[in-house]
């Protein structure tokens, strides 16, 4: 099997990087979307989560759905081939059922068929996929994290798969030349000899590795004091956030920084830090607002709000 590109050794991107290991240590965040500019590893950072989750010992495919898959592919269909040879009517699984306690990963999510993505939408919200058609009547669990990712210029997503991912990042290109010669450096050597990269970077692995899986086991015993909840919820109304999801993700994402970081207590520092990925695309736009500048905004309401309840 060809060897990914190590997690540890992808320069810059830290939010992405965070959002992903925040969703491997909880999957009931719900997922992470990547919007941004083209080249910025975004697809090589995703598939570099699978290997190194497989260090910590933690069985968590990423699966690819390609823009072209079908319905039969993505739910799966009947077995021709033991219809027509045994008369046999068998389910022959499909990406759903392949991603299953895993990770399911769309490059190019805003371009994705409008069908597939209300059967995605479907599925995700009953955590099981039912296959009923050609003889055959199937089901079988399908819990899986959503991993998106695409270029916002190529087209929107839609809102209704857009609130299903828990983490919203926009990825942008590195400005630093310093980092972005050393990136070079790295894919070069990778590619001349990936086993000597992998080496080079196998202890920070095992490093990360480790403190993903002491986090993944310790998550349930992280304690969330009251007046954590309580600005995480004043924060979401401060912001406008539409429904109750917002805050729910957002207390669920600081527990698993607090775990990360080997904690047993949810502090207002770790609402503050996860605030943007939680609730940048979960407020109301301002026309021609960037997504920079939405971040900021959502921010700095953060800030303003987060840091009464940590002075009280």
């Amino acid at each position: 099997m060809r060897a990914h590109f190590p997690f540890t050794a992808i320069l810059g991107q830290t939010d992405l990087k965070n959002c992903l290991l925040w969703t491997a240590i909880d999957p009931a965040i719900g997922g992470v979307l990547a919007m941004g500019d083209r080249g910025t590893a975004k697809s090589t950072t995703v598939r570099a989560l699978a290997d190194m989750l497989h260090a910590a010992g933690i069985s968590a495919p990423v699966v690819d759905l390609p823009l072209g898959a079908s319905e039969d592919r993505l739910l799966g269909s009947l077995d021709v081939d033991a219809a027509l040879a045994r008369g046999e009517v068998r389910f022959r699984p499909g990406l759903l059922q392949e991603a299953h306690r895993g990770f399911l990963y769309i490059d190019e999510v805003n371009l994705l068929d409008d069908y597939l993505v209300d059967l995605l939408l479907d599925v995700a919200a009953s955590g099981v996929n039912r296959v009923e058609r050609d003889g055959l009547s199937h089901q079988h669990e399908a819990q899986f994290v959503l991993i998106g990712s695409g270029n916002p210029e190529e087209g929107e997503l839609r809102p209704q798969l857009e609130d299903r991912f828990g983490l919203s990042t926009h990825v942008t290109t590195i400005r630093d030349v310093g980092v972005r010669t050393e990136i070079v450096r790295r894919r070069l050597a990778f590619d001349a000899d990936p086993d000597s990269v992998l080496h080079a970077f196998h202890d920070q692995q095992q490093d990360l590795a480790g403190r993903v899986s002491r986090a993944r086991n310790s998550l349930d015993d992280v304690t969330i004091p009251h007046r954590v909840s309580e600005a995480a919820v004043q924060l979401c109304v401060e912001c406008g956030a539409v429904g109750h999801r917002g805050e729910i993700v957002l207390v669920r994402t600081a527990r698993a920084a607090a775990a990360l970081q080997g904690r047993a207590e949810v502090t207002t520092r770790d609402i503050l830090a996860v605030a943007v990925p939680v609730l940048r695309h979960r407020v109301a736009r301002e026309p021609f607002e960037n997504p920079t500048t939405a971040s900021a905004r959502v921010h700095n309401i953060a800030v303003r709000t987060v840091g009464l309840h940590s002075a009280a």
